[in-house]
């Protein structure tokens, strides 16, 4: 039952945040540091997430072959690679240290 509370919750909380959204007055929304602000935002969010999921296990630091595959993406988008063509470095790095053991 506690799952479906939860659920529940998560979806109150989801249409409150929306809401809100809607609620702000159009002017604040004009000003230049909230646009600079909202165009920010996302990427730092995903780079703090990118970055917690490759060098954390259960709260310690590590590296691995996950972080062997995002600094090959790093050294590839340094390179001006396309972006598939980037996916696709970083994919095959942390497969090969995977498979040669270097890193679990």
């Amino acid at each position: 039952m506690s799952v479906w509370i939860a659920i529940g919750a998560t979806a109150v909380g989801c249409y409150a945040a929306k809401l809100l959204g809607l609620s702000v007055p159009v002017g604040m929304l004009e000003r230049p540091l909230v646009k600079r602000l909202v165009t920010l935002l996302p990427v730092a969010l995903l780079a703090a997430l990118t970055a917690q999921q490759t060098f954390s296990d259960g709260g310690a630091l590590v590296l691995d072959a996950k972080a062997a595959g995002l600094g090959a993406a790093a050294a590839a988008l340094l390179l001006r690679a396309p972006f598939l063509l980037v996916i696709a470095v970083a994919v095959l790095v942390t497969a090969a240290v995977r498979a040669l053991g270097w890193a679990s």
